[in-house]
């Protein structure tokens, strides 16, 4: 039995929609984006079932985690992994151009893409433009090219991304809205912040203004099932029913590796005597308490200002807070904090906490919450406090 639980049905749904869609599915044309806290499985459905979907059916697929390093800006990140995979379609041998046999002339086949441009200088100044190069991949494979941007809502952070995203909106225009366009540009984005997700489509500024915005498919009684299933075919006797495992992933927040974890904690210190429901709910309440230390020692080791300051912002009701360096809130850390506080050392602080993916800049004087899952434990622990 398989260790990755595969949701291919559900990638199979998607892919079909996605590149050919229904009546009813016209808006993806425009992008698609999902949106739902972080470690719940999002990247691994996106690399073990839909990218392997989405290229079944003959689509190209390029994909960029903008959180795999926060130190690259977004567009270089994303040129990045566009040549990669503009580099692999030279290759006739490559694993990315076998999926294109089938659609181009024998002569093509023989030798992969050529492309007109150098892909050394995409991007650059005098180079060639995103949405040119994406349009001429799709002239000359003759199918769909889907772009996956992974914590999309790290665009929101800098102009930088922002810029990339009216690009990548450049590259959709350009491709389909042709007359019979030989293929068409997908874009997916998805993001550990719902708030932000849909705010890159719902803003009237924004690129993919009416894009369609949906929450990720969390895994449920399902998955749930799948791992009980493993346990028991592995004689594992500390096995819990089905739904006392089913509430304990919904109160860990729909995590597969904090269920896996709880569930091991079980199987290794069940008491003599106790049944593995009552104590699985203990365990669960152990293990959340557990994630709520661990994300919030984060803020902890950066400093007392961080955890005001980050106060400050978890606690704006809209999660859009503004004015972290007016003399109010400067009067409000210094009270907090029994001493003086200067604004270099506030302007220090804040970019800690941005490095570390904590908060991040909407705009001007604007800051957010990155992780709600993170907002909601440390608000759950200042009520604990308070009462």
């Amino acid at each position: 039995m398989s260790e990755i639980f595969h949701r291919r049905k559900l990638a199979e749904e998607m892919a079909t929609q996605l590149l050919r869609p229904g009546v009813l599915d016209q808006a993806l044309r425009s992008g698609l984006f999902l949106s739902g806290v972080r470690r719940i499985g999002k990247t691994t459905f996106l690399k073990q079932d839909l990218i392997p979907a989405l290229e079944a059916d003959g689509a190209i697929v390029i994909y960029v985690d903008l959180w795999s390093d926060t130190s690259i800006s977004p567009s270089d990140l994303l040129q990045r992994a566009v040549r990669a995979k503009l580099g692999e379609l030279e290759d006739p041998l490559s694993a990315a151009f076998s999926i294109l046999k089938k659609r181009v002339s024998a002569e093509v086949a023989a030798r992969g893409l050529k492309f007109k441009f150098d892909l050394s200088k995409l991007g650059e100044p005098g180079g060639v433009t995103l949405a040119d190069a994406l349009t001429e991949v799709v002239e000359q494979s003759r199918t769909d090219l889907v772009l996956i941007v992974d914590e999309v809502q790290q665009c929101l952070a800098s102009d930088d991304g922002l810029s990339m995203m009216l690009a990548l909106k450049a590259a959709r225009d350009a491709i389909n809205l042709r007359p019979n366009p030989p293929g068409h540009f997908v874009f997916i984005g998805t993001g550990s912040n719902r708030a932000l997700v849909q705010e890159l489509s719902a803003r009237r500024n924004m690129a993919f203004q009416g894009a369609q915005s949906l929450p990720y498919p969390v895994l449920g009684g399902d998955f749930v099932a799948h791992v009980l299933t493993r346990l028991q075919l592995q004689g594992n006797k500390a096995t819990p029913s089905h739904a006392v495992a089913a509430q304990a992933f919904e109160d860990l927040g729909s995590r597969p590796e904090e269920l896996l974890n709880a569930l091991r904690v079980l199987a290794h210190s069940l008491p003599a005597g106790a049944g593995p429901d009552a104590t699985l709910r203990i365990i669960v309440a152990t293990v959340r308490a557990g994630i709520a230390n661990a994300e919030l020692l984060r803020i902890q080791e950066i400093g007392p200002l961080a955890e005001v300051i980050f106060d400050r912002i978890a606690s704006d009701q809209e999660n859009k807070t503004r004015g972290i360096y007016s003399t109010e809130a400067v009067d409000e850390y210094a009270k907090e904090l029994g001493r003086r506080v200067r604004s270099e050392e506030i302007q220090n602080v804040v970019q800690q906490l941005q490095g570390a993916n904590i908060i991040m800049r909407l705009g001007h004087g604007t800051y957010t919450v990155v992780d709600p899952f993170v907002r909601e434990m440390w608000l759950e622990r200042k009520a604990q406090l308070a009462t």
